[in-house]
């Protein structure tokens, strides 16, 4: 990862890195599915396609994310992936127990909030992602 930039506060959260390879126009969602609140911000570039984004962090919250499971069976339902194949490591994060893959990390800060962070693979590699997700944590207002 070369130089970083950070990528400010959202719903709570602080995005402390951003590698230089992420694009630089930023949009912030607040939607909701299946009972699941999300704020969204989006990072992307523009391809001679159009735009590609780059990276995505969802802070979610809902009673139901009670606990790792929940998130990830929420997750996989949300995003159309088959669980049983979705293939996930345990990832230590600072603020609570999460899961890793190739594109995607994700945690439970507590129940009922977790943090989503996806990637596009042309864009972060695997370490990158790592480097990304460890380093969305509380906000030092709202902790």
């Amino acid at each position: 990862m070369r130089r970083v930039r950070d990528g400010g506060d959202l719903d709570g959260f602080h995005i402390g890195v951003l590698p230089a390879e992420v694009g630089e126009q930023v949009s912030d969602f607040a939607t909701e599915w299946e009972d699941v609140r999300f704020a969204t911000r989006v990072w992307e570039r523009e391809v001679e396609a159009g735009y590609r984004v780059d990276l995505r962090v969802h802070v979610l919250r809902a009673e139901r994310l009670t606990d790792l499971g929940a998130v990830r069976a929420f997750l996989a339902d949300y995003h159309e992936r088959d669980a049983a194949t979705w293939e996930l490591a345990d990832f230590a994060h600072p603020d609570g127990p999460g899961l890793i893959g190739d594109a995607e990390a994700f945690w439970l800060v507590e129940p009922g909030v977790a943090v989503d962070v996806l990637v596009d693979p042309d864009a972060a590699d695997p370490a990158t992602l790592h480097a990304i997700a460890e380093n969305v944590t509380r906000a030092r207002d709202a902790a």
